[in-house]
């Protein structure tokens, strides 16, 4: 009996939370090529760091993929799949200085690592190579999304509130709006170099 009663309580527990998580979709215009969106911190509010880690590959002279997004706390695997040594750097995180690493250089098949505590954008770059550049977004929450080519994106379960949104793409200034979820909301971007 008392199994069965914790049972229908973790059902309506999920169908409560269910229930009070919406989408947030829209489009990001006014640039070509991927953006990303995502939702600033929340206060009071913090998430347990991601355990599956994102690789980044240097395959034919370029990072793929160009674009990466994670979650703060997130460790990312920089793996070279060319038959040339590489090197993974940035100078600075959302242009913090004191934030730059330099993770070496390495051969083909090898991986290095590194965990990401610090929110922002990362430009990744390659001393080896000087034509070879990547982004890593940083974001606070689990609340984000990579566009398509055409600049629509989605983000599931965000629970019902208010928040700030964020959209980031390469070369552009940062737009920002506040949004109400509750249910599925939408909120379009217009960006400018």
């Amino acid at each position: 009996m008392k199994r069965n009663l914790t049972l229908v309580m973790a059902v309506v527990g999920a169908l409560s939370l269910a229930a009070s998580a919406g989408t947030i979709s829209g489009k990001v215009s006014g640039v070509n090529g991927e953006s990303v969106v995502y939702l600033e911190g929340i206060p009071g509010k913090t998430f347990p760091a991601p355990t599956e880690r994102p690789v980044i590959d240097q395959k034919r002279i370029m990072f793929r993929p160009h674009i990466t997004v994670v979650q703060q706390g997130t460790t990312v695997d920089f793996l070279n799949s060319d038959p040339v040594a590489h090197n993974v750097y940035w100078s600075a995180i959302s242009g913090n200085k004191k934030l730059g690493h330099n993770l070496g250089t390495w051969p083909q098949g090898q991986t290095r690592s590194f965990k990401f505590d610090d929110v922002g954008v990362v430009p990744l770059l390659c001393i080896a190579h000087p034509e070879m550049a990547g982004y890593l977004i940083v974001t606070p929450t689990p609340y984000h999304a990579i566009t398509d080519k055409d600049g629509n994106y989605k983000i599931a379960n965000v629970p019902d509130g208010q928040y700030t949104v964020v959209a980031w793409h390469e070369g552009a200034k940062n737009s920002s709006k506040l949004v109400t979820v509750a249910g599925n909301t939408k909120a379009d971007f217009t960006m400018s170099k």
